[in-house]
């Protein structure tokens, strides 16, 4: 799941945001992470099941999750942004996109809150077809998560398109465990101590460009 948790093509090595976050997070407990690499379908019951401790991959808090299990405290925010082309000017905010054409994959979140913005709606299978659409001037914006956009445009150098605007669209994520597993309160405080030092902001500004972590 790139740039947050993947193996490096290189060496093989299991990388990524997620991983150098948690890494950072033994380290200031003074312990060595060890990695369990599971399909996220499963992940929850191999936590429950014991099969680890946490779970480190981008799991946003919800109000159900947060029934069954305890989170530390967020290290990613994730925003709704809107993008268009480099050379338009005309967006600004997401009531500006009011009568122009978004594309979208018709089941997202984002396709409703363009809809609700007064987007026409182009429907699209994901966020790679969207990018060449909306490059050949054939749609006006797309609208997706930050962390998305802010990966695409470092990781290609694409300096044709650009983040307009943002939406009221907002999650967090954090590091999942058990509800009797004790190791929240000192989670949470070795991430206050890496956000106070630094390491949180530079692990966010190596993957993405700027920080993700709050």
């Amino acid at each position: 799941y790139s740039p947050f948790t993947f193996h490096d093509p290189k060496d093989n090595a299991l990388t990524g945001y997620d991983v150098e976050v948690v890494q950072a997070v033994a380290k200031e407990l003074g312990v060595k992470a060890e990695f369990s690499e599971t399909p996220f379908d499963a992940i929850f019951a191999g936590l429950e099941a014991k099969r680890f401790d946490v779970v480190a991959n981008q799991v946003s808090i919800t109000a159900e999750r947060s029934a069954k299990y305890a989170f530390s405290t967020p290290y990613t925010v994730s925003t709704g942004v809107v993008v268009t082309r480099t050379d338009d000017a005309s967006v600004r905010a997401l009531a500006d996109i009011k009568g122009k054409t978004s594309a979208q994959s018709v089941t997202s979140n984002f396709a409703k809150t363009a809809t609700a913005a007064g987007a026409k709606i182009e429907a699209v299978e994901g966020f790679t077809q969207a990018i060449a659409l909306l490059k050949q001037g054939r749609v006006d914006v797309t609208l997706n998560d930050d962390l998305a956009v802010l990966d695409y445009l470092k990781t290609t150098g694409d300096t044709a398109v650009k983040i307009s605007a943002r939406t009221e669209d907002r999650t967090t994520q954090a590091l999942a465990f058990r509800k009797d597993s004790g190791l929240v309160a000192g989670v949470d405080t070795a991430l206050a101590s890496l956000r106070a030092d630094g390491t949180l902001t530079a692990i966010s500004q190596k993957w993405f460009g700027q920080d993700v972590s709050r």
